[in-house]
């Protein structure tokens, strides 16, 4: 007789593994790479919920909750200050990165 195995929802798996940071970083860099902004918001409301909810994090950001919804909804659009808290309370950071290439040719002068 096969053998059955349990499975775990998709969903529980990806907040227990955003509960970690530098899962959570992956997580949202990958989301940055799709280049719409609701794809971010998206990962953004999960990497919440892997961490306590909306709740807690407005608490820890010091953000109005209500304002925190609006501004991580689908059609939300946070203020960089915003963004910048709620990351920060996740035990993220916003960064730069370059897109040139690692190693541009040299043009002669």
């Amino acid at each position: 007789m096969p053998q059955t195995v349990e499975a775990t929802p998709y969903r529980d798996s990806l907040l227990k593994a955003l509960a970690n940071p530098v899962s959570a970083a992956h997580y949202l860099n990958a989301s940055l790479e799709d280049g719409d902004s609701r794809v971010f918001l998206m990962a953004l409301r999960d990497v919440a919920d892997a961490n306590g909810g909306m709740s807690l994090l407005a608490e820890s950001s010091k953000l109005n909750r209500e304002s925190l919804y609006r501004a991580l909804s689908e059609s939300g659009n946070p203020s960089l200050s915003s963004l910048a808290a709620v990351l920060k309370s996740l035990g993220l950071r916003l960064a730069v990165q370059s897109n040139a290439p690692k190693n541009p040719k040299r043009r002669a002068a």
